[in-house]
């Protein structure tokens, strides 16, 4: 966890004019169910329909109707009823003390930081860095395209397209629940074979294929339907991983490992290198430890590169914003892109942490990374970086669900 301001539940703050909305907002998010892929409103109107059942949780936990229990995360859940309870029931909304941290959370924050870095328009707005009228579900986004696929393959005769069968097989089985690892994952430098066996085990839960071979080779098909369109979707993400990647390999090619520095100033250093083995001989016996050997692990560092720079980048922001916060006199914590603060000072941090990322993101990234490249291995030949869009950065300023 991290804290640009020390988070601490005694400190409770007024809710203030805004506060009262985003506590409604925020127990919506908690009960998921979908209910956190509706617009605010929608969320709102959510907790204005169940304020009984909130009431009823809020008194009688145990003894009532349970209502919390049906949430995603129902102690949190449980917490905020009582304290929209309280607030409802005071004299002043506005002045009633709240002591919950309210969540503020990436959409796919691995794309959304791959989306800014090559300026892609179509993987920005499926990950909500320009305004719409209610968030961007990615998941949602790649299940239509997986099914469009699906549905044209369905249509094509058997002995044409051998995937016929396994389109017509899958074609009402496509939903965002079979992607969402797949998509989630593709950030990490998914393999074919690891998206195979995710969608594998979904497939398998939903029991219906029950021959093994012909689950495994509707798994292949789906597997690479679903690589297929997030390639379409964010084309500039995959072509910033490839070279990220190569510029990996060149690198430890000669038996160095990648390095780097973050645009918060951290030093970061893959530690990634071939284990060995030393014997040691006693006169009872004989050990076998493993050590690390000076070999550095090629395709180990060229795999974790894209990865862990996009990781070096989120944590950048974070930083960014729990500084801000601080100066701003906002209590801040944050666990990777859930970002949290009181309800009263929502709106402030949500300012801040997009103008910090449209701040990180102004700075030439790729451009400092390939000079420090070139600066620290002058003999070695880098690939050229990769085209980028056109994106507006700016836009982000402007994006409701940005973090949402």
């Amino acid at each position: 966890m991290c804290a640009g301001a020390s988070w601490s539940l005694q400190r409770g703050r007024p809710l203030g004019k805004s506060g009262l909305r985003w506590l409604k907002i925020h127990l919506a998010n908690l009960y998921a169910g979908g209910v956190d892929k509706l617009s605010y409103d929608g969320r709102i109107s959510f907790t204005e329909n169940h304020l009984d059942d909130i009431f009823d949780s809020a008194d009688r936990p145990l003894e009532g109707q349970r209502w919390w229990l049906g949430a995603e995360d129902p102690f949190q859940c449980l917490a905020v009823c009582i304290n929209l309870s309280e607030a409802l029931r005071s004299p002043s909304s506005e002045t009633a003390i709240s002591h919950t941290p309210v969540h503020q959370d990436g959409s796919c924050n691995g794309l959304q930081h791959y989306a800014a870095l090559g300026r892609d328009k179509l993987g920005a707005a499926a990950v909500n860095l320009v305004g719409g009228g209610k968030p961007a579900d990615v998941y949602s986004g790649i299940a239509a395209r997986v099914l469009d696929i699906m549905r044209r393959d369905a249509e094509i005769d058997p002995e044409i397209n051998p995937n016929s069968m396994h389109a017509k097989l899958l074609v009402d089985q496509v939903d965002r629940k079979l992607v969402k690892q797949t998509v989630m994952t593709s950030v990490y430098g998914v393999t074919y074979i690891g998206a195979r066996d995710q969608i594998k085990r979904r497939l398998k839960e939903r029991c219906i294929i029950a021959d093994v071979p012909q689950l495994y080779s509707a798994a292949c098909y789906a597997a690479k339907t679903t690589l297929t369109a997030l390639e379409e979707m964010f084309e500039g993400a995959r072509g910033i991983m490839a070279w990220l990647g190569e510029c990996a390999k060149v690198i430890a090619s000669e038996n160095q490992p990648v390095q780097w520095t973050t645009p918060f100033g951290l030093p970061v250093v893959q530690p990634y290198r071939q284990l060995g083995r030393q014997l040691i001989k006693t006169s009872l016996q004989v050990l076998s430890l493993q050590r690390e050997t000076d070999k550095v692990m090629v395709r180990r560092q060229r795999t974790a590169f894209p990865p862990n720079f996009v990781h070096s980048l989120d944590g950048s922001h974070m930083m960014m914003t729990a500084v801000a916060c601080k100066e701003a006199g906002l209590n801040f914590a944050g666990v990777h892109d859930s970002y949290w603060t009181h309800a009263c000072d929502v709106d402030e941090m949500n300012r801040i942490l997009r103008e910090k990322f449209v701040e990180l993101y102004e700075t030439p990234i790729l451009e400092n990374l390939l000079e420090s490249f070139q600066s620290s291995f002058p003999d070695l030949k880098f690939p050229p970086l990769p085209e980028r869009g056109d994106f507006d950065l700016r836009d982000v300023l402007q994006s409701t669900y940005f973090f949402n």
